[in-house]
């Protein structure tokens, strides 16, 4: 198999996509979509996410200390892009999409209705780091959907229809599995 040498590039994908929903200290709420972002600490449970500096969110973040990270489904695409395209200066884009907010457990800034996972997120630090600054965020609280959960109260994240993004397109997941942790080193009884 040949490969190409490409100069560095950032070609990690692909990568989870989420819709963002902010507040400025006039409690002034607005959404965005951030393609890179990841878990990067357990315990604490700690996120990170790269936003630009010319975003909205990005002063209401620093202005409020915190955010809510949506998990989106394949049937808020649209709004996916739509949030990544068109600015929170130029248009309310919540009130486009008339979508529906929850009010916030652990922080104040509130999650979307809409999305079957919500993050409650707290601001820890903010580097910058050249086109992108380094947001760590730990995560307070994190709401559920019941739907996604069985009996024994195991979250079933394949029954999200949740989406991720790879170089600049949109892709569903596949909610079959193609193995488990540890899979490779489990002995067979």
């Amino acid at each position: 198999m040949g490969k190409l040498n490409f100069k560095g590039s950032a070609m990690l994908n692909p990568t989870p996509v989420v819709l963002v929903t902010s507040k400025n200290k006039l409690n002034k709420l607005n959404i965005f979509t951030v393609g890179w972002i990841s878990t990067v600490c357990t315990k604490k449970p700690i996120i990170a996410m790269g936003i630009r500096p010319e975003r909205l969110s990005y002063k209401y973040i620093l202005e409020s200390g915190e955010c809510a990270v949506n998990l989106p489904t394949k049937n808020m695409v649209k709004i996916v892009d739509y949030c990544g395209v068109v600015s929170g200066k130029r248009e309310n884009k919540l009130r486009h999409f008339k979508l529906k907010l929850n009010r916030g457990v652990s922080i104040s800034t509130p999650s979307l209705e809409k999305s079957p996972i919500a993050l409650e997120c707290k601001l820890i630090s903010n580097t910058p780091l050249g086109t992108h600054d380094l947001f760590l965020f730990e995560v307070l609280n994190t709401k559920v959907d019941k739907n996604l959960l069985d009996s024994n109260n195991k979250i079933h994240f394949e029954k999200a229809n949740l989406i991720c993004y790879s170089h600049g397109e949109y892709y569903s997941l596949n909610s079959k599995p193609l193995g488990y942790f540890g899979y490779s080193v489990r002995k067979n009884r």
